[in-house]
């Protein structure tokens, strides 16, 4: 397969990385003022095109560690919406992406993490049509800046089922819902979420009523890709910053990267790294010429194969810079930070082993 990349995305990827050089900013997860710059280019509409162009504007953006951290969520939400949304959820999500607008997603709970069909989250028949939602929602990602929740709750069945699950577009400032922020090693990132008697329309209802499972699977691909393609650009810095560093740090004489247990880590960290970009970008080449085929087992291994190789350089590099990879003075910690919980989110590692395994019949 062809992976090279055409002359027109190659001029988009030097220009999200030329803007993100010739940008200042403080290090935060999320800034909106630069978020809405990137907006005003027509960048953030890009999940509307391929994958193939998404994943170039997430490695650069994450390798820049440009302040834009709703972005993911807002794209998973919206290629959700995308799918199986109606014309006014598309115009308010899709468009709103597009002009800078923030979105989080809202799956799992206390008791439901990898375990999807454990939701009991529900959301029941009101008057007039409209839902009345009850329960708790956990590690939500951005909930305390987006516009709105795409919320999975059951609306039928009992936990343990994956048939009953709906997905509904809850705005953060409707009555019941309440926003609570996690502490975290990377600060107030994610969020509990807790609906008491939160009612919205029966218009807020994304796709069919309990075929959330089905729709959640679809979206597989974006949501993997996404992640896959952060970690690829945060691995790619964390190697950088690592080279750099040990380029003009000079121990007994000489720069440390001049012994031979540098060379070879260094080495093998930009081998696996490299193993990972053409993994990525394979993946997304499949799924823009399949569009509607879902990719199990590959996007799985987009994941794990790319955060699992972003944690392992940030920690060498951590290792590599000794007592200043664990200072804030350098970017280190915070790469290492970042590609602890990529293993986590969106699926743990052990998951996507357990969905690679299955794939093969087992």
């Amino acid at each position: 397969m062809d992976l090279d990349f055409t002359d027109e995305q190659r001029d988009f990827a030097a220009a999200v990385a030329d803007f993100c050089k010739r940008e200042q900013w403080v290090t935060h997860p999320h800034d909106q003022t630069v978020y809405e710059k990137m907006a005003a280019l027509g960048w953030l509409g890009v999940t509307e095109s391929c994958l193939v162009d998404t994943c170039l504007f997430l490695e650069q953006t994450a390798y820049g560690m440009a302040p834009i951290g709703g972005f993911a969520t807002s794209a998973i939400v919206a290629g959700a919406v995308r799918r199986f949304g109606s014309e006014q959820q598309q115009a308010t999500v899709c468009g709103g992406l597009a002009d800078g607008r923030t979105f989080s997603i809202a799956m799992s709970e206390p008791e439901a993490g990898s375990d999807v069909a454990a939701l009991a989250c529900r959301a029941t028949p009101g008057a007039d049509g409209t839902w009345v939602i009850n329960g708790q929602k956990t590690w939500c990602s951005n909930a305390h800046f987006a516009d709105a929740i795409l919320l999975v709750a059951r609306t039928s069945g009992s936990p343990g089922d994956h048939d009953g699950l709906t997905m509904l577009l809850v705005p953060t400032g409707t009555p019941g819902l309440r926003i609570s922020g996690i502490d975290t090693m990377g600060g107030r990132e994610v969020n509990d979420l807790y609906f008491t008697d939160c009612v919205v329309p029966a218009d807020a209802v994304v796709g069919a009523i309990g075929q959330g499972w089905r729709q959640l699977m679809a979206g597989l691909n974006l949501e993997r890709l996404i992640l896959a393609a952060l970690m690829l650009g945060t691995a790619q810095r964390a190697f950088d910053d690592a080279l750099a560093y040990i380029r003009e740090r000079k121990q007994f004489g000489r720069p440390i990267g001049t012994f031979q247990v540098q060379r070879h880590r260094i080495a093998d960290l930009a081998t696996e790294i490299e193993c990972c970009r053409l993994l990525v970008y394979r993946v997304a080449a499949l799924a823009d010429r399949e569009p509607g085929r879902v990719l199990a087992r590959e996007s799985s291994m987009a994941k794990l194969k790319t955060t699992e190789v972003a944690k392992e350089v940030a920690l060498a590099g951590m290792q590599m810079m000794g007592g200043y990879g664990y200072a804030t003075e350098y970017d280190m910690e915070r790469h290492v930070r970042a590609t602890l919980v990529s293993t986590i989110y969106g699926g743990t590692s052990e998951i996507q082993r357990d969905i690679i395994g299955k794939t093969y019949g087992l």
